[in-house]
């Protein structure tokens, strides 16, 4: 697939507050989601002597074809995924991931992102292995409900699995949408969009992205340097819960449920976390770009102590059978 570079400017979400929480910039980091470039760019800005750009999607190089060169030997690319970029550099000054689906694949019809625009149900962000359609033709409806429930936190789950079963096959997204409208009350002023919960839980099962920030936060532990620091910026609840779990667990500040539960194994910190809330987006920034409303960014700094893997249980990982909530 080709498409035309796009020159319309995108504001990389959070970006004043992460290039202030991890000032002064400088050495070699990893931006673990290209994208549009948008970290990349303001890294190298702030200070920042190399990028090495990591991204799945091959469209994200193409379009970046027209102003990378400019850069030099400054920026380098790889085409991969983040849960495996210590195989890609080690010794790293910093890590940037910025999770979710980016505005270059929302913006294009044909990937199939979005509810707004009608295209192929597809959501692959690789472009390659099965695609949204193949998942709600070929999973059966308790499969369905599940993923819809687990990662879209979708409380209807049973009703739009059933809807989508009755209506294969799918192959588009706006049919996919209207499906799901027909299962939910009609959204009111404010509110997102019905099929938003939807289209994010097959996304994110057609992505595995649960599993890949799990990976990506532990090749992330195992790549740093003592003293480089981790910036993860996250666009929901579960993935927000995931990395804050990952560094609290990873820095020694697990603590137990209650005095009588057996005592919690203490770690060597792997991280310090000097702001323990999220940052969230200002005033400022929710004016010129609404995608931030409800992005949280975490920042912690690696120590010297040796990395460990974590079991991606206890980061609140969605893998359970759905339980009687889902309807």
């Amino acid at each position: 697939m080709t498409a035309a570079a796009d020159t319309s400017p995108h504001i990389p979400v959070l970006i004043r507050p992460l290039i202030a929480a991890v000032s002064p910039v400088s050495g070699v980091w990893l931006d673990g989601t290209f994208g549009n470039g948008g970290y990349t760019r303001e890294l190298l800005t702030a200070g920042a002597d190399k990028v090495i750009g990591v991204d799945r999607d091959p469209l994200a190089f193409e379009m970046a074809s027209d102003w990378i060169g400019d850069y030099g030997d400054r920026i380098e690319t790889v085409a991969g995924v983040f849960s495996k970029l210590d195989d890609y550099a080690q010794d790293l000054d910093g890590v940037v991931l910025d999770l979710g689906v980016s505005s270059m694949q929302l913006d294009l019809a044909e990937r199939g992102f979005s509810f707004m625009r009608d295209g192929p149900l597809d959501m692959r962000m690789s472009q390659d292995g099965p695609s949204a359609a193949d998942l709600c033709n070929d999973g059966d409806e308790a499969e369905l409900a599940d993923i819809i429930y687990l990662y879209g936190e979708e409380r209807a789950s049973r009703r739009i699995a059933k809807a989508i079963v009755a209506a294969r096959p799918l192959t588009t997204t706006l049919q996919l949408a209207k499906i799901v409208e027909g299962c939910l009350p009609r959204a009111k002023p404010g509110q997102s969009h019905p099929a938003t919960r939807t289209f994010q839980a097959l996304r994110i099962a057609v992505n595995n992205e649960y599993g890949e920030l799990a990976e990506g936060l532990m090749a992330a532990e195992r790549a740093l340097k003592p003293g480089g620091q981790l910036a993860v910026v996250t666009f929901h609840s579960v993935e927000d819960r995931m990395v804050k779990r990952f560094l609290q667990a990873r820095s020694g500040n697990t603590a137990n449920a209650n005095r009588y539960a057996p005592e919690v194994a203490q770690v060597t910190p792997a991280w310090r976390i000097e702001k323990r809330k999220a940052i969230g987006p200002d005033e400022q920034e929710l004016a010129e770009n609404p995608r931030s409303r409800s992005a949280k960014l975490r920042v912690a700094i690696r120590t010297d102590a040796p990395a460990e893997p974590i079991d991606p249980a206890a980061l609140g990982m969605p893998m359970k059978k759905q339980k009687k909530g889902g309807r």
